[in-house]
């Protein structure tokens, strides 16, 4: 004869310690905002070197002080700008 298994029974958890709850994290003030240094390559004038990509980092610079709702334009035609640009650039 066999033995019939009986109901199901977890198995005893060993020694566990919880990690530590994650840090809190204060939101970003307007004062505590950094651009990023590209954007501020261009502003000052220094630029990345191509005139597309320096108009969509000052582009982005500039929807920086945009309503939400308006960056996403913004965002979506620079991100197609610089598609075409690298497309551009692998073909050379």
């Amino acid at each position: 004869m066999q033995p019939v298994p009986g109901p199901y029974r977890p198995p005893t958890p060993g020694p566990f310690r919880p990690a530590p709850p994650p840090a809190t994290v204060e939101p970003a003030t307007a004062e505590a905002t950094v651009k990023p240094a590209a954007a501020e390559a261009t502003v000052d004038g220094d630029g990345t070197g191509h005139p597309a990509v320096d108009a969509v980092v000052q582009a982005l610079a500039n929807a920086a002080d945009l309503p939400p709702r308006d960056q996403i334009a913004e965002y979506e035609a620079a991100h197609s700008t610089l598609q075409e640009t690298l497309a551009t650039i692998d073909q050379a």
